[in-house]
């Protein structure tokens, strides 16, 4: 089974930092605080508005939420204005950082932008964007905490080559990178081999 978009957005958020898996540390203070402050704030004004609206529907008694917030009532289209510029800063901060994970703005900054992903449903583009980094969050901190990786697309060198870190049920992961839209692991290291080698050449 594959997994949900909401599953995946999870996981990001558990993870942290894409950038820098492992770099959380008890009591470590977050590396941007001004940002933990700036998403902490975006967060507010997402949920103060929606909380309005919630109260609003509520006195109106029976009414399709979904159809309710894409209508001309002042406090969906709070709503909608909120998710828009909210939806627009995140990606501005995921271009230039990654995904702002704990060690980057803390746990309730990351909390704060997870939150304000969950409610991009009309960028689909964007999330799908969080889902890469989520995989490439995840491989990194396999291999960082010695663990054996899923896809096969972190490598080591070893006697002067280029090669997969340990993969989990190695048999079977060209299957799992089908799954995930990668190319076969002979390729990938082949692709791998090209390039690095590529480099060595440029640096003579």
């Amino acid at each position: 089974m594959k997994p949900t978009l909401s599953s995946l957005l999870v996981v990001l958020f558990l993870l942290g930092n894409g950038k820098t898996p492992g770099a959380d540390k008890p009591g470590a203070k977050p590396a941007n605080e001004s940002l933990r402050k700036e998403l902490l704030r975006l967060m507010e004004e997402d949920q103060a508005a929606r909380k309005k609206f919630i109260e609003w529907l509520s006195r109106q008694g029976k009414g399709d939420m979904k159809k309710d917030l894409a209508g001309d009532q002042p406090v969906a289209r709070s709503i909608r204005e909120i998710d828009r510029k909210n939806i627009a800063r995140m990606k501005e901060i995921v271009d230039k950082y990654g995904w702002p994970g704990k060690s980057l703005v803390g746990a309730d900054g990351a909390n704060a932008a997870w939150l304000l992903v969950q409610h991009a449903d009309q960028h689909r583009t964007f999330q799908k964007k969080c889902l890469e980094l989520v995989k490439a969050a995840f491989k990194q901190v396999l291999v960082g905490e010695g663990k054996k990786q899923i896809y096969g697309s972190q490598c080591q060198q070893k006697d002067g080559k280029l090669l997969p870190s340990p993969i989990e049920d190695e048999a079977n992961v060209d299957k799992r990178r089908k799954e995930v839209g990668l190319n076969p692991l002979a390729e990938y290291a082949k692709q791998l081999a090209e390039t690095y080698k590529s480099k060595d050449a440029g640096k003579k």
